[in-house]
C-alpha cells in the first residue's frame, strides 16, 4: 500500500475546548463547534485523521491514563454519531520536563503515527494552535497549520510563524482543502 496524506490534529483547542486547567473528564471534553464535522467531511474525502495530544496531566497525576482512555473512547463515540472516526490517537502522557520524544514539539508522535499508518507526513498537515504543535509538524515534514481557536489568537499575536497558514478554525480548515 502505498502511504496516504494525513491531516494530524492537536486535540485541545483545535477539536475541543481548551483549559489551562486540563481537561480531566469526559464531561470537560466541550467539542469545538463544526469540529467532528470536519472530521467526517476529511475522511470521507478520503484523508487519513490522527490526532497528536500532549497529555503531561497523567503525568503530572491530574488524571489517570485510564481517564485519558476514556475521553478518547468519548470522542470516537461522538465521531460515530457523526458516521466517522479517526484513524489513531496518539497521546504523550509525560511532564515537560521528562526528556521524552513522544511530547510535542518534538515529532516522535507524528513519526510513530506515520510508521504505524502507512502516512506520507510530506503531502500531510499538522493542524494546531500553540507553536509545539507547529514546530513538531515542521519537524516530521508536514506542513503545520495555525487554527485560531484554542490558543491560537496568542499563537498569531507572538508573530512566530509569518510562513504558516491560518484559518479561523478546523472547519475553515476543512473547507478551504476540500474546496
Amino acid at each position: 500500500m502505498l502511504p496516504r496524506p494525513a491531516v494530524i490534529l492537536d486535540r485541545d483547542g483545535v477539536i475541543n475546548r481548551d483549559s489551562e486547567l486540563f481537561i480531566r473528564s469526559v464531561d470537560e471534553f466541550v467539542p469545538l463547534p463544526g469540529s467532528l464535522e470536519a472530521i467526517a467531511q476529511l475522511k470521507q474525502a478520503g484523508w487519513a485523521v490522527v490526532v497528536c495530544t500532549n497529555q503531561s496531566g497523567v503525568g503530572r497525576g491530574l488524571y489517570t491514563k485510564a481517564t485519558l482512555d476514556e475521553i478518547h473512547a468519548h470522542l470516537r463515540a461522538l465521531l460515530a454519531e457523526h458516521g466517522t472516526s479517526v484513524d489513531g490517537i496518539y497521546a504523550c502522557p509525560h511532564r515537560p520536563d521528562a526528556g521524552c520524544s513522544c511530547r510535542k514539539p518534538k515529532p516522535g508522535m507524528l513519526l510513530r503515527a506515520a510508521t504505524e499508518l502507512d502516512l506520507d507526513l510530506g503531502a500531510s498537515y499538522m493542524l494546531g494552535d500553540a507553536p509545539r504543535d507547529l514546530e513538531a509538524g515542521r519537524a516530521a515534514g508536514a506542513q503545520p497549520v495555525l487554527v485560531l481557536t484554542g490558543k491560537g489568537e496568542q499563537t498569531l499575536a507572538n508573530g512566530d510563524f509569518p510562513d504558516v497558514p491560518v484559518f479561523d478554525s478546523l472547519q475553515a480548515f476543512t473547507d478551504s482543502l476540500l474546496a
